[in-house]
């Protein structure tokens, strides 16, 4: 299958699925990003991604992973600590290092959550061992595959399951594709993300009791009814370039060459065009709006790694009515010890006056069974 075939086909599934009605916002929690790395460039990822991570950010960059196996875990916790947000994956290349598998894991929830809805007893007091924790949970899990289609460029695709569940009250069962591209020259990396391109379906069950339905009609609640909520395609284009620069080098003895110590920079800026309407965003249109987002990491020696990057630009309105413009900042730092890497970024998903300011710390190894084998044989 050639490039031209391959965006025919993402360009016409998206056509086709263009009519269908879709919430706005729908599947948000998988519009949040896993990796530190990632948060620290304002989620600016689809052209340079290279690690597990790219099974998010886009599947096609799962062909720069070098190692038999890769593994990816993160922890974050967002709105100051409201929301937990954990990631686990696992990239599997096959031996011909042709193709690449991957396996990924995402939960965001709100644990805690008082349910008060049988505080009060028939006869209007308070019973308050009546109020039972429950929380309100988002899963998704990727199944990934990658390849290239020619050397510079590769071609994956997910195949994502989405389950909500908000305590017994309500659950969904959702499902979709995405598709990516990426192609790399020299230092030039290109990438195009197609999320949700068939529109992903989540079917609701809600589950209420009788004296649970009262109650919210009692309150001038609405009682919510099964229904499906669609997901519309998202696409992402970014562009990033890498270099290196040499500052010396160093002389490692019984070896012919020196060593040469490096300052890297890599600097990218994606685009996202969301198909559901007008959105809060920079450029905000109906049916698409444009969302950018900027990051640039520099490194030294591929050891020490200092991040930032600026999304999620907004308009907001102040007290005279006069409308600004709003953006959040990020900022992250990585060090790769031998097969590890460790990230920190970190981020403000509020308002930036609250100063919400979200932690994320995750962690990449790298897994090679054959150096595994010989550090254990010679440690006998």
């Amino acid at each position: 299958m050639n490039i031209l075939k391959c965006i025919g086909i993402i360009l016409s599934v998206w056509f086709f699925s263009f009519p269908l009605y879709g919430q706005k916002y729908s599947n948000e929690f998988l519009s949040i990003g896993v990796g530190a790395r990632a948060q620290g460039m304002g989620s600016a990822q689809v052209a340079g991604t290279d690690d597990v991570a790219a099974a998010y950010w886009n599947p096609a960059g799962l062909m720069n992973i070098q190692e038999k196996l890769q593994i990816g875990i993160m922890h974050s916790e967002w709105f100051a600590g409201i929301g937990k947000y954990d990631y686990v994956g696992f990239a599997l290349p096959f031996q011909d290092r042709k193709r690449v598998m991957a396996f990924s894991f995402i939960r965001f929830g709100i644990d805690n959550i008082p349910n008060t809805l049988s505080l009060y007893r028939d006869d209007g007091s308070i019973d308050y061992s009546n109020i039972s924790p429950f929380s309100a949970a988002d899963y998704a899990l990727l199944f990934s595959y990658a390849q290239h289609i020619i050397p510079k460029l590769s071609i994956g695709g997910n195949v994502k399951i989405v389950h909500h569940k908000v305590g017994p009250f309500a659950s969904s069962w959702g499902f979709g594709l995405d598709a990516g591209l990426q192609y790399k020259n020299k230092g030039l990396r290109l990438g195009l993300l197609a999320k949700d391109i068939t529109t992903t379906f989540n079917a609701w069950n809600f589950r209420f009791t009788d004296d649970e339905i009262q109650t919210l009609q009692l309150t001038g609640n609405e009682v919510p009814v099964s229904t499906v909520e669609i997901t519309k395609p998202q696409f992402i284009l970014g562009a990033a370039y890498r270099k290196d620069f040499p500052i010396n080098t160093k002389k490692v003895e019984n070896q012919q060459k020196d060593k040469i110590r490096t300052i890297g920079v890599l600097a990218e800026v994606d685009f996202a065009f969301t198909t559901d309407g007008r959105r809060n965003v920079l450029i905000s249109a109906n049916p698409i709006s444009i969302d950018p987002s900027l990051g640039v990491e520099f490194n030294y020696n591929k050891l020490v790694f200092i991040r930032g990057g600026i999304n999620k630009f907004q308009k907001k309105t102040d007290l005279l009515g006069k409308e600004y413009l709003t953006l959040q900042p990020n900022a992250g730092i990585g060090i790769k010890i031998f097969k590890i890497r460790l990230d920190y970024a970190l981020t403000n998903v509020g308002n930036q006056s609250d100063n919400l300011y979200s932690h994320v710390i995750s962690m990449t190894l790298d897994l090679n069974f054959n150096y595994l084998s010989n550090a254990l044989k010679n440690a006998e």
